[in-house]
């Protein structure tokens, strides 16, 4: 009778330390492409969601095109989105990218829009009434009024995208996908659990900043709640 192979990768367990030792530099690429995708793509998102929250909040007939055309986008499946994608961009990272940046516009923009339809209207009356002008309002009373809205926004938008980067291995760039997508072809039991609970640990982290960087920016919330 045969012994079984000493070496945990040899005998194909999910839970393996030699994968770790020994495919280290691997995963350490896989985890950077898989945050600067999800960095890039909700940064150009929120790049795009402020200004439409702002146009849809302006003027109140924009509101419905703009969340309705959103929506929509949100309900195109992943796999269908990126491959739609991939004649325009051709094998990149950009329909990556694109993709992602389409679906973080539907969570951003109803939530920027939600902060700011829910600044008091006599807090706009009071800054008009000591000179603010339209820009100033903006920047000085409505956005920060409406940050704790926008960052639950930003963080349900940024652990999305962390969970839709994988599905980017459709073109060779999914992060950790792409492990997930090989070691699933394979029957690669420790790569497949490796990489995705990297994901989750990435996404857990990734939420835990963002509270904490609204716990900073926001403190007059703190105050109120004292």
């Amino acid at each position: 009778m045969t012994a079984p192979p000493d070496d945990c990768l040899a005998r194909n367990e999910w839970i393996c330390g030699e994968y770790l030792s020994t495919r280290r530099r691997i995963l350490l690429d896989a985890v950077l492409q898989h945050l600067q995708l999800t960095t890039v793509s909700v940064l150009i998102g929120l790049t795009l969601a402020v200004p439409l929250a702002v146009l849809a909040r302006r003027w109140g007939w924009a509101a419905g095109p703009v969340l309705g055309v959103t929506t929509i986008l949100y309900t195109i499946p992943s796999l269908a989105m990126f491959s739609l994608l991939l004649p325009v961009y051709g094998l990149s990272a950009t329909p990556v990218v694109a993709g992602l940046v389409l679906y973080s516009l539907t969570l951003l923009v109803r939530n920027i829009l939600a902060g700011l339809s829910a600044v008091p209207e006599e807090t706009r009356q009071a800054a008009r009434g000591m000179g603010y002008g339209p820009i100033r309002l903006l920047l000085t009373v409505e956005l920060p009024l409406a940050l704790p809205a926008a960052m639950a926004g930003l963080r349900i938008a940024t652990v999305s995208a962390v969970s839709l980067v994988t599905v980017g291995a459709i073109v060779g760039f999914g992060g950790l996908g792409n492990l997930i997508y090989a070691g699933m072809n394979t029957y690669f039991k420790a790569q497949v659990l490796t990489a995705s609970v990297l994901c989750v640990v990435i996404a857990v982290a990734a939420d835990l900043v963002l509270l904490g960087v609204q716990w900073l920016i926001t403190p007059w919330t703190r105050a109120a709640r004292a």
